[in-house]
């Protein structure tokens, strides 16, 4: 079983975290043996694999526990990813943590253990300068991507709108119509894109009637039960939603729109989310892993939350966004006008609406997260601290994979977001 809390609402940490040394993998002992004993079983059937700390374990293992599409890395060789030694120790930079008074300060490795650190992988002007791995993760094991998973689905888009086969102005019924009865029969395109629907759909994990739970169990991501009469898809759930709201009004967080935008992909391209992945983006940058997506009983990929990567992998897809597109290969993997277009980002004074306190003066723009500070910093985020960081002008791109026990990136913004600018700051000293 997985986690399938896909919301990045900020909501504050507790008090007291439980301890990450004790409840690591290794510690914990899940899954060894053979047979594992039935109290370190995790299985998909189990309702705890998806509740820390199982997920320690579950988060590096997803296609053992349910099933998967596989995005081909190609035939080629793996692009360069070089190494260097960093003119400073890289965990003792310090910073000081979001919400904080006083003069206390953290460092970088602090950060690490103190967010549940799966892997954190650090590189300056295309060259490795700190990667490592804890609990359950190694370099060649993909990591579930969770939301990290929409920057990708919104990024395909934008290269087919670039390439003409999708028109962002469109309506989604151009290419959907089977939404036309839905809240989405009068949006457009970038609505969806930039997350600007006004759709009735609750994440709040706190109400067991909140549609989240709708959603994983179409999808897969929980058991339907045997007495289930609810739809048993992807496709099936997105033809249920209704309207709330106007349509441009504000940026709203849910994961459905990306749901729907991965459906317009795939209708517009006439491929598989995979396969497309494969193509226009996998191939491109040199991948050294294939990759892979849950699916749904159909083989539907999870556009909102479902890829799985190798942390090296999501460096060479971060490395390539900050080089305008161009991969370390020397291939222009991703149009130049795609990746100026997310720096772009949105409009803040509609991300402002969404009430993200962590987060002042940010947009959102192609599925991706926008800081618009000095550096033109942006983000792929995912839950429980799955991360892309690209800063141009530090020439710096830092991803990492964990599994904090607090799904919302109230839990890890406190500690990363700081941690990052001031390892940007260092590395352009």
């Amino acid at each position: 079983m997985l986690a399938v809390n896909t919301s990045n609402a900020q909501t504050p940490a507790p008090a007291a975290l439980p301890d990450p040394v004790a409840t690591s993998v290794e510690a914990m002992g899940w899954m060894k043996g053979f047979p594992p004993a039935p109290d370190k079983l995790i299985t998909f059937d189990n309702p705890a694999g998806g509740v820390f700390p199982r997920t320690r374990w579950s988060f590096s293992h997803t296609r053992e526990t349910v099933p998967t599409a596989n995005v081909w890395r190609g035939p080629g060789a793996a692009s360069p990813l070089p190494s260097a030694a960093p003119r400073f120790d890289i965990e003792k930079v310090t910073f000081k943590p979001l919400g904080s008074t006083g003069d206390a300060t953290m460092n970088f490795a602090q950060m690490i253990s103190g967010t549940y650190t799966d892997g954190i992988l650090v590189m300056h002007r295309g060259k490795v300068l700190y990667e490592k791995y804890f609990g359950a993760l190694s370099p060649e094991r993909p990591h579930f991507a969770m939301s990290v998973t929409k920057s990708f689905v919104g990024t395909l888009a934008a290269i087919l709108a670039d390439e003409g086969k999708l028109d962002p102005a469109a309506p989604v019924t151009k290419y959907l119509p089977e939404m036309k009865d839905t809240a989405y029969g009068d949006a457009t395109v970038r609505q969806v894109m930039d997350m600007t629907v006004g759709v009735h759909y609750s994440e709040n994990y706190a109400d067991p009637k909140a549609e989240i739970w709708d959603y994983a169990r179409a999808g897969g991501m929980l058991t339907q039960g045997q007495n289930y009469t609810g739809p048993k898809s992807f496709y099936e759930f997105l033809v249920t939603l209704k309207k709330e709201g106007e349509h441009g009004d504000g940026f709203a967080y849910k994961t459905v729109n990306a749901e729907v935008l991965a459906w317009i992909v795939r209708r517009a391209s006439g491929q598989s989310l995979a396969d497309l992945l494969s193509e226009k983006i996998w191939r491109r940058i040199g991948a050294e892993q294939d990759a892979y997506f849950m699916v749904d009983r159909i083989g539907t990929e999870s556009g909102g939350g479902g890829l799985n990567t190798v942390l090296r992998d999501l460096a060479r897809f971060g490395e390539t966004m900050r080089n305008d597109g161009r991969a370390s290969n020397g291939q222009q993997a991703i149009p130049k006008a795609v990746v100026e277009d997310i720096r772009r980002g949105g409009d803040p004074a509609k991300f402002v609406k969404a009430g993200y306190a962590l987060l002042p003066g940010w947009s959102y723009r192609d599925m991706w997260w926008v800081t618009n500070n000095p550096h033109g910093a942006y983000m792929a985020r995912g839950i429980h601290g799955q991360s892309i960081y690209v800063d141009p002008k530090a020439e710096m791109v830092i991803v990492r994979y964990a599994s904090h026990p607090i799904a919302a990136n109230g839990g890890n913004d406190p500690l990363t977001l700081p941690a990052f600018q001031a390892m940007a700051e260092a590395l352009m000293r």
